[in-house]
Order: structure tokens, then sequence, then C-alpha cells
């Protein structure tokens, strides 16, 4: 146990320090417990989940059409045009990068709402940097709403053999959608103090014209097909994973015989985040690995000696640690990790999983907002004010990610507790 446990902190360290090459850290440090027999290797592709990585690059594809489709430049159009000033443009344009990003990864949607925030600062004369970073925060803090928000949420859907249904409704109670959402409905009250000098007028038109629908078919569908595989009492493990892999494929080939062309296939392989397939594979051999060698019966049993036999006392604690921890490092590795800890817990207590994992998925997916490398959506939206010639300090983005944060965490940490504490 004692390699396992070396050669598991080496490699978390790494992914911190590198994080340009997690994915080959990932890589490398899978085959290091195949080599040393920690992990066996008939074991190490089954311990893949093959369903979460499928279904991840399908939506890839399906998001990059629904992008070039244009029709998500023309929901935010029509959306500006029903807002009254600046501040409340602002609202609706987190709002809706919130209910996108439900669906959708927080990248994705920060690319598709981020321009349309640009366009409107400039076209009021006021500043983008608080507008784009108020869409990136709110994207991240949706992520966690259902089963395809995001890809923590995939990897707590799949470890617990949660559908789409139950992050809404389970076990005769509401999932962790509520405490998402209210934690939503508590940040509007944030963004409104925060944005309360901004009373200019805003008038917009609906000028973008959608060029393809059927990519919005896809994304509705993908939707649908996900809720209807989750009221089937029996089917196929790999279900999730092959109707995003179908609509992707469908999608993919209507574009190659629309264009004409085999440019558009090349299109949608590269627009797949190959990298991030790959980190989570290796992540699934490592923690394998680790569960074998008996470090994560340890790791739970450290937090249970840390917060003793409390359910609250160790609830609290998952839920702000992940919120410190996720401020600083990717929460994908973090969660990847994390959930076998906490459902190792909740079996040394005796009690169910549910109340552990919602509270490591909203911590870690919200904790990413109190700096500005705490997440991807994060670093996207900073990197398209950066090409557009604004700078963001870490005082301009903390001022609205720590009491957004702050906010939200504390209605979702008080929602889940009322609920399965």
């Amino acid at each position: 146990m004692v390699l396992a446990l070396i050669l598991f902190a080496l490699t978390y360290i790494l992914l911190l320090v590198l994080p340009d090459y997690r994915y080959l850290i990932a890589l490398c440090s899978a085959a290091v417990f195949i080599l040393t027999g920690i992990l066996p290797a008939q074991n190490a592709l089954g311990a893949i989940n093959w369903n979460v990585i499928m279904m991840l690059a399908g939506t890839m594809i399906v998001v990059q059409l629904f992008i070039e489709s244009r029709m998500p430049a023309r929901l935010s159009e029509w959306l500006l045009t029903v807002v009254p000033n600046v501040c409340w443009a602002v609202v609706a344009l987190s709002l809706f990068a919130g209910f996108i990003s439900a669906f959708v990864d927080n990248v994705a949607t920060v690319l598709m709402v981020a321009p349309i925030g640009l366009s409107v600062a400039k076209q009021l004369n006021i500043n983008p940097v608080p507008v784009i970073i108020s869409i990136a925060v709110s994207s991240n803090l949706q992520g966690a709403a259902t089963l395809v928000g995001d890809t923590t949420s995939i990897l707590l859907g799949s470890y617990l053999n949660m559908n789409f249904n139950d992050f809404f409704y389970m076990l005769g109670k509401p999932g962790i959608c509520l405490a998402v959402e209210l934690g939503a409905v508590a940040t509007v009250f944030v963004l409104l103090w925060l944005f309360r000098k901004e009373k200019q007028h805003v008038d917009t038109e609906v000028t973008t014209v959608v060029t393809d629908y059927v990519p919005s078919v896809l994304m509705v569908g993908t939707v649908v097909l996900l809720i209807a595989a989750s009221m089937l009492k029996s089917k196929p493990e790999l279900t999730n994973g092959y109707i995003c892999m179908a609509l992707a494929l469908i999608g993919t080939v209507r574009a190659c015989i629309k264009e004409r062309s085999y440019s558009a296939c090349i299109r949608m392989l590269k627009s797949v985040d190959f990298q991030t397939l790959l980190l989570l594979s290796g992540l699934f051999m490592v923690i394998e690995g680790i569960t074998q060698a008996g470090v994560i019966d340890a790791i739970a049993q450290l937090f249970v000696k840390i917060a003793g036999t409390s359910v609250f006392g160790i609830y609290t604690l998952i839920v702000f640690t992940s919120v410190v921890l996720s401020a600083f490092i990717d929460n994908i590795p973090y969660v990847a990790t994390m959930l076998p800890v906490v459902t190792g817990i909740a079996s040394l207590m005796g009690v169910p999983p549910y109340l552990f994992a919602f509270g490591l998925l909203s911590g870690a997916t919200l904790g990413g907002n109190l700096t500005p490398v705490g997440a991807s959506a994060n670093i996207a939206g900073i990197g398209i004010l950066q090409k557009d010639g604004y700078e963001v300090s870490t005082r301009d983005f903390m001022r609205i990610g720590i009491p957004f944060t702050l906010v939200a965490v504390m209605v979702g940490y008080v929602t889940l507790w009322v609920i399965w504490g």
C-alpha cells in the first residue's frame, strides 16, 4: 500500500506542477501501476469507464456542430431584447450561460456566450471584464445540475449508477439539481448588487442568422434520449455512450454530405478533446490501482478520524475541503479521486453515499470560481478577454468570484443537508 500511496501522491503533484502534460502523466502513472503489479494488466482496460469516455466524445462533437450553426449567438441576442438595462443584461447572460451549461460542457458554454457579452459591452462602452467573468462563474455553477452538464457530473452519475432523472429526483427526494438551482437563484442577488450602478439602456436586435437547425435538434435529442434511456429498467451498460456517439456520427456524416467534403469529419475530430479523454482513462486505471492496494480505505478512515463519527461533521469537511482545493486544482482529477473516498467513508459509517457525494460535487464545482485558474471555463473566458486586448487581474476576478461562490456554496450546503442529512 505504501508504494501505491507514494506513486499516487507523485502523480497528483505532477498533475498540479505540469498542467500541460496531465494526460501523459496520468497514462505514465497507470503504466507504472501495471508494471509494478499493483494493478493487474488484465484489469487495466476494464478499469476505464467507457460509458463516460463515449458520452464526452459524442457530446463534444454535437456541441461543435451546435456552435457552428450560430444558434447560441441568436438565442443570446434574443435574450438581450427583453432586458431593461445593462445590469439585467449581465444577469440574463449569466443565467442563460448557466442554463446552457446544465446540458453542455462549461468551456463550450463560455465559448458560445462570452462573445455576445463582449460585443454588448463594446456597444455600450462598458468594461467587458466583469461581464465575461460573470458568464464564466455562472457556467461553472450549473454544470452540476444534470448528468450531462459537466465531466464531474458524468463521473458522479457513472460511479453511483445514477441516471438522468436521478439528478432531479431520486429515492423519493429532490436530487442535487434543486440545491444547484437554489444556489443559482441566490447568486442573482449577488450580481444585481455588483452591477447596481450599470443602468444604461440596452438597445439591440436579433441579427444573427442561423445557418442550420439540425445541430439544435441533435443537441435537444441528446438530452431527450438520455432522459428516455434513464427510464429503462434494464439496458446495456454503455447505453448513454452509444446515444451520444450515434448522434455525433449522424451530425458528422450529414455535415460531410452537406459540404461534399471530408473536411467536416476532420473538423469534428479536432473538436474532440482527446487529452481530456486520455487523462480520464489514465486516472480510472490509477484509481483502480490505489483502490485494490487499500489506499482509498485508508484515506476514508483518515477523514473519519478527523471529523469523528458525526455525519454532519464529515459532510461539512468534504464540502469545504473540496471548495478550497478546487480553487487551485482541476476538479476533474480531484472528483475522480475522491468519489471512491467519500463512498468508502459512507460505507464505514453505514450510511448511504449520496449526501457525501453530492457535497463533494457541489464543493468541487463551485470552488473553481474562487480563482482565475480554478476552472477551465474561467481560463477560457479570460483567454477571450486577453485575445481582445483586456487584462484580467486576480483582484478583478475575485471581486466577483468570492461573493458568488460563498453565496452559492452556503445555499447548496444547507439545502443538501436539509434534504439528504
